[in-house]
């Protein structure tokens, strides 16, 4: 836009700058984040009036999450379109406003908004939706890709095995997962090369005594054990493939269930520092209990898993086979995040907007669950019987109505309880442990590889051969 277009521009009332929606997201979400988390000044140092207040800007950046069209582009169109509903005159089309907005936001403002979200639904359990009284926490890791920039690069090196300039930077994340609301509490990232474990350790301090942490065999480990446990906090966790069993040691308990000691290793272990190892107990009592994993449809397999929740009487085996086998719902949720939320290829080109970009998707993915917590407590179904996909189309198809306006309260009432009654009546069957296979049924197109550098790269003439060679 041109210096005589800016100057022509009309002045914008305080209460169109600090609106409640650019689209329908505003409507679905809106009494799930208080607008006055956002208050922020309409105006630069400047003095020039902003379009992209914080509100606005973070209304367009959920939008790109949720979206799958996500570019700055199409964010911008959205603010365009609500723009000029508003009667707010010619804006202009550069996406430079709007990305610079989107830098302005605060992070510890959208991590408090995350664990927000997390409490609150929470909050909204009573003491059947516990495990025995507890409260359980799943964690677990995942990968993703981002575009291949030099800072993303420094920041998260992509593979060793992959040449330069072919590949891509790569994060590895470490969620921290309500079991009975399905909510992310917290989430931390770093370069792909940290182990699982590594990460979690910066998770501890977010864990509350008298929980428990339910994890997969990555997570087992002496160190991390014992600190929980100092901590006051129990585990349950697949035991490590690397640790032998003897079934002839230790205190029986029952049929494959006994409690023995483990001895501190003699190494202190990269994911812990000398001072927590230092702290450790020489010895842990742990109890081993071997279960079988039966599944329909599934071969049985024998699982080895140890914990620190030794009372036989108070957590018979049965109660935590059960419970460990609900530990794929954790797979679920990320399946949910990288598949239908596109977390596995962030889009941002510099480390600070990748961290805020996950921060987003966190976000995104807690409103999606709350909205799925209010269905499931309103009649009566189970949380996990209900789909994260429909959910999410039900709120994008009825969010545009309330948008709308011209409703009256009872209108909009009678709307958003059909919302709730249609997202409880989009059941999906109790499926545990299903997983489709990675494989494409649909063949690619007849491209070549990038084995060089782009700028390096020659294409081949021989396409025939080129073909035989994926073949």
């Amino acid at each position: 836009m041109g210096q005589a277009a800016r100057r022509a521009r009309p002045h914008v009332p305080p209460e169109v700058l600090h609106a409640k929606s650019i689209a329908q997201l505003r409507a679905a979400f809106g009494l799930l984040i208080p607008d006055a988390r956002w208050r922020g000044p309409a105006s630069s140092p400047s003095g020039r009036e902003r379009l992209f207040t914080p509100l606005i800007t973070f209304w367009a950046f959920l939008s790109q999450v949720l979206a799958a069209d996500s570019a700055c582009r199409t964010a911008v169109r959205k603010v365009q379109a609500w723009w000029a509903r508003q009667g707010g005159g010619p804006m202009s089309a550069s996406t430079s406003a709007y990305c610079q907005a989107r830098a302005r936001l605060p992070e510890p403002t959208l991590e408090a908004l995350q664990q927000q979200l997390a409490q609150g639904m929470e909050s909204q359990l009573s003491e059947q939706h516990l495990w025995r009284g507890r409260r359980v926490k799943v964690v677990d890791g995942t990968t993703g890709s981002m575009p291949d920039t030099a800072p993303n690069q420094e920041a998260y090196p992509q593979p060793s095995g992959q040449k330069a300039g072919c590949g891509f930077p790569m994060l590895k994340v470490v969620g921290l997962f309500s079991l009975a609301t399905g909510a992310l509490w917290h989430a931390v990232h770093g370069p792909v090369r940290l182990h699982d474990l590594g990460l979690f350790r910066q998770l501890w301090g977010q864990l509350t005594r008298g929980e428990v942490v339910l994890a997969d065999r990555g997570f087992c480990s002496f160190g991390c054990l014992a600190a929980l446990q100092q901590l006051g906090i129990d585990c349950l966790m697949r035991l490590h493939q690397a640790r032998a069993v003897d079934w002839r040691r230790g205190q029986p308990l029952g049929k494959a269930d006994r409690r023995l000691q483990w001895a501190k290793p003699k190494r202190c272990p990269r994911t812990l520092s000398a001072e927590q190892f230092a702290a450790l107990p020489e010895t842990l009592t742990v109890r081993l209990l071997r279960i079988k994993a039966t599944l329909k449809g599934f071969r049985t397999r024998n699982l080895v898993l140890v914990s620190t929740l030794l009372d036989p009487v108070a957590y018979p085996a049965e109660a935590l086979a059960a419970l460990y086998l609900q530990r794929w719902e954790v797979e679920l949720h990320f399946r949910e995040l990288k598949t239908l939320m596109r977390l596995d290829v962030l889009r941002c080109r510099s480390p600070q907007m990748i961290r805020k970009e996950l921060l987003m998707h966190w976000i995104a993915y807690n409103l999606v669950r709350a909205v799925m917590l209010q269905a499931a407590l309103c009649y009566q179904v189970a949380l996990s019987r209900l789909s994260f996909k429909g959910t999410l189309d039900a709120l994008q198809a009825f969010g545009a109505i309330l948008q709308g306006g011209g409703l009256t309260v009872r209108q909009q009432a009678t709307l958003e309880s059909e919302l709730l009654r249609l997202v409880a009546s989009d059941l999906v069957r109790p499926r545990p442990g299903r997983v489709e296979p990675r494989a494409k049924k649909r063949r690619p197109k007849n491209y070549q590889l990038l084995t060089k550098p782009r700028r390096k790269f020659v294409l081949s003439q021989r396409r025939s051969r080129h073909k035989a060679s994926l073949t």
